[in-house]
């Protein structure tokens, strides 16, 4: 074996940066490091500290609707009754077309495009946070002008695929 040919490589230890965030079609949101698994007890933290004040700043006339997805700590009986409590509030969906999915996915390209890749979780968290915090008013102002062509795709499609 020619040792002339062999490319050295670095394998990822497999270690990596959770995040919770959201936005409206005013603002990107909070972006909370998430510093161990999400149950439900961390989300309700999340909620209270982060969801709620959001919401009653973005939305004052309780017209605001929030949007998660149906991972178990978001289905957790304290989580329900905690929404159930603040009802008169805001409005919490559970749709599958998310568009914060589409938010992930922009993170995640330019973290693959920066110039100087992370090498540690620290560097991928700060780099992270740094991307979001410069994500463009028309990136996420489209993905929620995009949300009545995505349902109305869904019922055209009788709830089977669409390109979203």
């Amino acid at each position: 074996m020619d040792l002339s040919c062999l490319v050295t490589t670095v394998q990822a230890a497999g270690g990596g940066v959770m995040v919770w965030g959201m936005f409206s079609w005013h603002t990107l949101g909070p972006l909370v490091p998430i510093g161990h698994r999400l149950n439900a007890t961390a989300y309700l933290s999340i909620v209270s500290d982060h969801v709620h004040p959001f919401m009653t700043t973005m939305f004052p006339s309780s017209d605001g609707y929030l949007q998660q997805d149906n991972a178990p700590c978001h289905k957790a009986r304290i989580i329900s009754n905690w929404f159930l409590e603040h009802d008169n509030e805001f409005t919490v969906q559970s749709p599958d077309l998310n568009p914060i999915e589409h938010l992930w996915d922009v993170v995640e390209r330019e973290l693959r495009a920066l110039d100087v890749h992370p090498t540690n979780l620290h560097q991928l968290q700060d780099a992270i946070l740094s991307i979001w915090a410069n994500i463009s008013n028309e990136c996420f102002q489209h993905l929620v002008e995009s949300m009545p062509r995505r349902i109305k795709a869904v019922l055209k499609a009788k709830g089977g695929q669409t390109q979203y």
